[in-house]
This record gives structure tokens, sequence and C-alpha cells, in this order.
């Protein structure tokens, strides 16, 4: 069986294989039949995307699989990755559908598919729903016409997320903050500036103007010094650049330095479990968190617990374990007493109640880390051979392992999403980063092309 999911649903080069109007028709039958087989006799769906030109096209394919399966739909519109996933419970929906490549340039997309709950799905019903579409006769000529769905169109969908987005934070009110707020011209464009304008903050929005091609683009997560330069000209207190789903966040504190997710999850942590809010006194990471954080959890009396790398993994050992604070120094922060996923717009939420509660800057609150020197290069590769199957990078790996010992780490694994190989090499000392990101660089060349 093709393995048709990554590590973040479906995703690829749009009108390409899997990301088709094809692929996207047999997901919504399949979706159907899965639903069916499971009992949900009139079952719903809700669809929701960011702002990429080929979202109408996915679109469209999925809603008519879904409709000639017998399903009714819910299509939501531009709206932000988690409000999918929260319109899901709260429409005691069936399944969520959320079509966006993320942080992805707009060439790409991708599908995203969540739980009654507003969870990622499991491996086990990915692949069920993948040997469905590829084993399976999706004919829906069963389905007379009087049983098929109907499509909806939720026009108070917006209203719904911004109402619960504030309820977060108990509609406290944040006047007096000075915010800079970059959407990425994506999903979050039309509702993001609105919720801070709601709570009284004062809002510079840019990334709001969508076209269709430029989502991401010199804008958001992946470029924050945008945000950051912003912030000084602007004299704010904080930047927040969201990413196209605006499900992750990189944040700007007044003095225009860029303050990323390990700094964010640690003054939360240390805050959190200050006022006996920090379930189990426990912070979830992955194995990309920096060594720094670690230490200050250590510090404060907070346990770590680490995952593989992936937001999913993060909440699913949140889940499984009972705590509520967790996410990737990308940017994924799940603050999972409000969110099923990693939530940008709660997490900045969050983030100004705890400056306005504790009296602080945010780059007082960054202050709680030191973090050591850390390099992360990301390399094309033309095919994703298994790291120890390359000699030579091997060889380089363990060479790095041996030299760093107990005051650093070296970690290479491929992109779950793009054809990518990740070096990361972190040690209390510049210089050696530096030496075997570039050692690890040339055995990659050298081995992978």
């Amino acid at each position: 069986m093709h393995k048709l999911f990554g590590t973040d649903g479906i995703r690829g080069q749009a009108n390409k294989y899997p990301v088709s109007a094809e692929l996207a028709l047999k997901l919504g039958k399949a979706l159907g039949k899965q639903l069916k087989a499971h009992g949900y006799g009139s079952a719903r769906a809700v669809i929701g995307k960011d702002t990429r030109l080929s979202g109408y096209m996915l679109e469209t394919a999925i809603t008519s699989g879904l409709v000639s399966s017998g399903c009714d739909v819910f299509l939501v519109g531009p709206v932000p990755t988690p409000a999918v996933a929260h319109l899901t419970r709260s429409l005691a929906a069936d399944v969520g559908i959320m079509l966006t490549a993320s942080h992805n340039p707009f060439d790409d997309n991708g599908i995203k598919i969540f739980s009654p709950l507003g969870y990622k799905l499991e491996d086990a019903e990915e692949d069920e729903i993948t040997r469905l579409i590829q084993q399976t006769d999706l004919s829906t000529d069963d389905i007379r016409s009087d049983q098929l769905g109907r499509a909806y169109r939720l026009d108070d969908a917006r209203g719904r997320y911004i109402e619960f987005a504030k309820s977060t934070v108990n509609n406290e009110k944040l006047s007096g903050f000075k915010v800079v707020l970059d959407c990425a011209n994506g999903a979050a464009y039309d509702m993001g500036p609105w919720i801070f304008r709601e709570l009284g903050a004062t809002v510079i929005k840019t990334g709001v103007s969508p076209d269709g091609l430029n989502i991401n683009a010199n804008c958001g997560a992946m470029h924050p010094e945008v945000v950051a330069k912003l912030v000084k000209e602007h004299g704010a207190d904080i930047g927040i650049a969201l990413d196209g789903d605006a499900d992750r966040v990189i944040f700007a504190d007044a003095n225009g330095a860029i303050v990323d997710g390990d700094r964010v999850l640690a003054a939360c942590a240390i805050s959190f479990k200050a006022r006996g809010l920090l379930a189990n006194d426990t912070l979830v990471v992955t194995s990309m968190s920096n060594l720094g954080l670690h230490d200050a959890m250590r510090q404060h009396g907070i346990k770590v617990e680490i995952t593989d790398v992936g937001d999913r993994y993060v909440i699913d050992a949140m889940r499984k374990g009972g705590h509520s604070l967790g996410g990737e120094k990308s940017g994924h922060l799940i603050f999972h007493n409000h969110a099923t996923t990693g939530d940008g717009i709660i997490s900045a939420l969050q983030v100004m109640r705890i400056m306005k509660q504790e009296g602080k800057t945010l780059s007082q609150l960054a202050d709680c880390m030191t973090e050591y020197p850390q390099t992360l290069v990301s390399l094309k590769v033309k095919e994703k051979k298994p790291v120890h199957e390359v000699p030579g990078l091997m060889a380089a790996i363990r060479a790095c392992e041996e030299d760093l010992k107990e005051a650093g780490r070296v970690i290479v694994r491929y992109s779950g999403t793009e054809s990518k190989i990740r070096l990361l090499v972190e040690a209390r000392e510049e210089a050696l980063v530096t030496k075997w990101i570039d050692a690890l660089t040339q055995a990659v060349h050298e081995g992978l092309g």
C-alpha cells in the first residue's frame, strides 16, 4: 500500500498527485464510506481552507465526494486550522477537514483531517483511509438521489471562532497593548486582527491582503524579521507572526528581537507552575527543543517529556499523560486546556495575558532561559534514503557525537512534508556548531546529492 499521509496530513504540489482533484474526490468518498461503516448514519463534515488558489479546487472535489456518499458538509471558508478543529467539536460533526499546506509556498497544498473531538487522526485511521482510496471500489451508485448529502455555507463560522478565542482568556481586556500582527496573507487574515481589537489592543496589521498566490511570501512566521522590524518602527509592545494556517506563531519583543517557541514555552511553563496551572508540573516538547530550555525547567522543578518531531506527537503525549502545555521550537504551541491542536492566536493571547498579569515585557519573560548555540539547516535531497545507509553521513554523525559528548547534540532527520533533510547541531561553543554543521552538510551533498 502506497503511503499517502505524511506527518501532517496529505501534502504536495497542488494539482499533482496526491494533491489533485481526482484524489480529493476519492478522499471525500472514502471518508463517507468510512463514516457509514463506523455507524454514522447521517454523517456531517466541516471543511475549511487557507487562502491558496488551489483551495477552491480541493474544496469542491472533496465536497462532491462526501455529498455523493450521503454526507452533509458545512463549508466555513478561509479560517485557521485550529478553527476547523474547534468547529468540528462545536457543530458535533463527524470529521473536520482543513485544506492547507501550512507554512509551505502557495504552489503546495494539503489536507489535514480531524476526528470528532478535534484531534488529528491516529496512524491507524489514516491507514484505513489510504486503504479505502487505493484498494476499494468507491462507487456511490447505491446512494439514491434522495439520499444525497447537502452542502451548507456556514456564514457565522468567523464569529464563532472569534468568540471562542476570546473566551480562552475570559475576554480579559488587553487595552494598553500595541500589537503588530502578521497574518502571512493566510487563513487568519480577516479574523485575526478582530480578535485582538475586540479585546482592546491597538493593532498594526500586515500580511492581510491574500491574492491566492502570496501566502507565506516574505511574511509571517517564516519571515519573523518583518514583524520584528515593524515592532520597532511603531513602538509596539509585541509582534505576532502567524503562518499560513495560523496553527503556529513566532513572536518579536519590543526591542525587535525574535522570540521562538522554546522561550515562549519556558516562560509559560514557569508562570503556569507558579499559579498551579501546569498539569503534573510537566512540559512536553520535541527532540528539537534547545538544551537551554531543559536547563531552565530543571531550575524551576518542571519535568520535561520529549517526543518525536511533529505537533501531533506532542499532542498525543499530552493526551496520554494528562498534560496541559507543550509544543515545538518552530512555534506550534498547544495550550491543551483550550485547544486540541497548535493555535497561533490562542498562544498569543495566553502570552499577552501573562505579560499583563505579571507586569513584564516579553523580553523579560523570554529571559528565563539561556540558549545553547544552535544551527538548523534544511537541504534538498533527491531521495530520502535511510540515514544509516549513507556511509559518509553516518560517519560524520558519529564523529560529531563523539566530539560533543554531553555538551551538545546532533539531530539528523528528513522532513515529513518536503524533500528535505534537516541537520541540527547544538553545543555550548559556537565554533563547534559551525564546524559540525559544515561537515554534515558536506556529507549530505556527497551522499545524497
